[in-house]
């Protein structure tokens, strides 16, 4: 399996979802000065919602940023551990310890991207391959770990 190819997807995914949330604030923002009137409350109430929209996705955007940071110090280099960068094989399935952007098919095989702080890693965390840790009472045994 190639980590490195699997890390640049993680960040080409992230990328894009900076860029889609900076161009919906933005279009946002838009139609926020677009309904500058004078003609009373109603008009009051929905710049707030619309502030409120913009507050939302900027909030987003700040942890995709967050995201971004996390993804630019992980190495592709092999791991004996779980840790960030771990690509960690066990018996129900092929986790990258990372940032969490979902399901990436890679080389035919499924691979879920997921948080050191999630509670899936942070029972395997200490662990090498051969151990058995268990979560939500699904116990699960280290395969191995790249």
């Amino acid at each position: 399996m190639n980590k490195q190819e699997l890390l640049n997807i993680i960040k080409a995914k992230i990328n894009n979802k900076i860029q889609s949330f900076e161009n919906l604030i933005a279009e946002t923002r838009a139609s926020n000065n677009d309904t500058k009137s004078s003609m009373g409350d109603k008009y009051e109430t929905g710049r707030e919602m619309l502030q409120q929209e913009i507050n939302n996705l900027q909030r987003q955007l700040n942890e995709s940023l967050n995201q971004q940071s996390i993804i630019q110090k992980i190495s592709a280099e092999a791991s004996g551990k779980v840790q960030n960068g771990a690509l960690v094989k066990t018996d129900k399935g092929l986790f990258y310890v990372a940032v969490s952007v979902g399901e990436i098919i890679l080389e035919n095989q499924k691979i879920m991207t997921v948080s050191a702080e999630s509670p899936l890693i942070k029972a395997m965390s200490g662990k090498k391959a051969g151990e058995t840790f268990s979560v939500n009472a699904v116990s699960q045994t280290i395969w191995s770990i790249e």
